[in-house]
């Protein structure tokens, strides 16, 4: 694994993120079956891709290891109510971080998000590799 570019890693992240918040904005025009794993889904890669930037020399392996561990438990925090976390969750970015409520859903969608991100990574380096 070469190491990552720590500049293409940040600017990947504020576009996912971006277009996570804009899919928020659009689902009129998103057909249902994306609308409603797109969000999780990108939510997912922009893990994937934040762990690339913090461990940029980490193999794909492991960023997709540590993606999906961080993902799934942010998910399975949602089975917890307590008022203290569910003030949390009542804010805008604290419910865009933790999310509201379980859903197994959100759980094959974070696998989606992650797995666009791995292949791409398999691929980008592969390729790299041959030419």
């Amino acid at each position: 694994m070469n190491k990552r570019n720590r500049w293409v890693y940040l600017l990947l992240a504020i576009i996912i993120m971006g277009a996570g918040l804009l899919s928020r904005k659009l689902t009129v025009y998103i057909p249902h079956i994306i609308n409603i794993y797109i969000g999780d889904s990108l939510w997912a890669l922009m893990i994937f891709v934040g762990a690339g930037f913090l461990f940029p020399k980490e193999k794909t392996k492991m960023i997709g290891m540590f993606a999906i561990v961080f993902c799934y438990f942010i998910e399975f925090t949602q089975l917890y109510h307590a008022p203290w976390i569910d003030d949390i969750r009542k804010t805008t970015l604290g419910g865009l971080i933790l999310g509201y409520g379980f859903l197994w859903s959100d759980i094959l969608a974070y696998s989606i998000g992650i797995a666009i991100g791995m292949s791409w990574e398999y691929y980008r380096y592969r390729f790299k590799k041959s030419a």
